[in-house]
């Protein structure tokens, strides 16, 4: 059925947090958003099952000599065989043809505007301590061009065929995929829609995806993007050699961050079509095409625990401070993925969502501060305050590690002088960062676009030497510790 048309197209938009949707227990409770077309089954890394025809899945084993219907058994292994049962990663899919049944594979041009090796030696990767900050990346108005084909690359860390690394994307579409599929062969792609709805077709059903929700489409696995409100932009992280968790809560206990049950996964629906089709694969940075006689979506049931899925941010239950000072920014976590460092993940991706701000003895905006990670910022919708500059929805900001960060004066002693906050932040806005341990390289495409400024320095020489200020009072206190320990300067 089509989606509910809202009566304000950006009723979630203005919303603090889902928990406003409920109105305090005088309705039904529902999870979906009233334009999301589909059903979906909840729960972070549980294994599911779900059948669009039901008694389909056989029971007690996995391949049985025949399936019902004539469908044929398919695995698809993400991990290791013999990986822990609690990172072994597995569907069982039962489907009309398999994905073997395919014409060949070949080569397609190379996308210039899409990058994977991020190493230095690569001349079209580019290394800068300058901060960087993009104007919002104009989606294209001629022609037509669909989520793949608009894929360009802004920076990264590693290459894929290393199984370490990552690449941050922004994706600029105009038109729905048409008998055109894709798969990741590289890594998992974290899709945040920004502008305009992402209607994806999945091999395990179907997910609607709308500013302020990202889903989440792992390596292997066939989907196809259609446009319902037409021109999309938005932006992506791609992980190579990890998969995305749920940060650990340590002292919060069992609840709080992004809950595990507000994950939302397909349920099985498929499609029968005898016409041709290209699956276009992402491999090693490069693209290849694969062309077939069906639809790559015929699957009618399926079970395991490797399986696309969406959250929307609106539900992230916000943390903090109720005495003084900020806390790392770690606390706005959704997910995670893990590197070979135990002690340092791959990367982060947080969002900072509307929240209250309470501490006491201390100022709103972040304190100054150099950090060993590369943050890559983006704006979902609204204004976001704790920018250094100009900020827009669509648009990036860009600091690597160890790179001082912080507010002009003016906002310092205008926050430093006001009196404790008590106050509702960021409200009708949602910001994001990926954040991650390694070192990133801004590509080709992204450095020599006409959107790229640069974090102007000027903003920072009002920051005044208050210290000389007080020379004297400073002398006598030194002059006193000298004559009380008899030491001499």
């Amino acid at each position: 059925m089509p989606p509910t048309q809202l009566d304000d197209p950006k009723e979630y938009q203005k919303i603090f947090h889902w928990a406003e949707t409920q109105q305090d227990g005088a309705i039904p409770s529902f999870g979906i958003r009233r334009n999301d077309p589909y059903e979906y089954q909840s729960g972070f890394n549980n294994t599911f099952e779900s059948e669009a025809v039901p008694g389909t899945i056989p029971k007690g084993q996995n391949s049985p000599r025949n399936v019902r219907f004539g469908l044929y058994a398919e695995q698809m292994t993400a991990s290791s065989f013999v990986a822990p049962r609690h990172l072994n990663k597995k569907a069982w899919l039962y489907r009309a043809r398999p994905a073997v049944a395919h014409q060949g594979f070949t080569d397609l041009p190379d996308n210039k505007d899409t990058e994977s090796c991020f190493l230095p030696m690569n001349s079209r990767v580019h290394v800068s301590p300058t901060q960087l900050a993009w104007l919002p990346f104009d989606i294209p108005s001629e022609g037509e061009v669909d989520f793949i084909s608009g894929l360009k690359t802004i920076a990264g860390s590693g290459d894929p065929t290393l199984r370490e690394g990552l690449a941050i994307h922004t994706f600029l579409a105009n038109a729905s995929m048409k008998k055109r599929a894709c798969v990741n062969s590289d890594g998992d792609f974290l899709i945040v829609a920004q502008q305009g709805a992402l209607d994806i077709q999945t091999e395990f059903g179907m997910l609607f995806v709308q500013p302020g929700e990202i889903c989440v489409i792992q390596r292997g696995q066939r989907f196809k993007v259609n446009l319902p409100d037409g021109p999309t932009r938005g932006y992506i992280l791609e992980i190579w050699g990890s998969n995305f968790e749920l940060p650990e809560l340590g002292p919060l206990g069992a609840n709080g961050l992004a809950n595990p049950r507000d994950f939302l996964h397909p349920i099985a629906k498929y499609e029968i079509e005898k016409e041709h089709w290209e699956i276009i694969y992402k491999l090693g940075g490069k693209f290849f095409k694969s062309t077939q006689q069906h639809s790559p979506f015929d699957v009618v049931a399926w079970h395991g625990n490797y399986v696309p899925y969406k959250y929307d941010l609106t539900k992230f239950v916000n943390v903090g401070s109720i005495s003084v000072d900020h806390i790392d920014p770690s606390i706005f976590c959704v997910l995670t993925a893990r590197s070979r460092d135990p002690a340092a993940p791959l990367c982060d991706f947080l969002i900072f969502s509307p929240r209250w701000d309470v501490a006491s003895h201390t100022y709103r905006p972040p304190y100054y501060h150099r950090n060993a990670a590369s943050e890559l910022m983006g704006l979902i919708y609204g204004e976001y305050a704790g920018r250094s500059d100009e900020f827009q929805p669509g648009g990036v900001s860009f600091e690597c590690g160890f790179v001082p960060h912080g507010v002009a004066y003016e906002q310092f002693k205008e926050a430093s002088a006001a009196p404790p906050p008590e106050m509702r932040i960021s409200e009708g806005a949602v910001a994001f960062m990926m954040e991650s341990s390694r070192p990133f390289t801004i590509t080709e495409w992204a450095w020599g676009s006409e959107k790229k400024h640069e974090h102007e320095p000027k903003m920072w020489d009002n920051l005044v030497d208050n210290f000389s200020k007080h020379q004297d009072e400073v002398e006598k206190i030194l002059a006193e510790q000298v004559k009380r320990l008899g030491i001499s300067r």
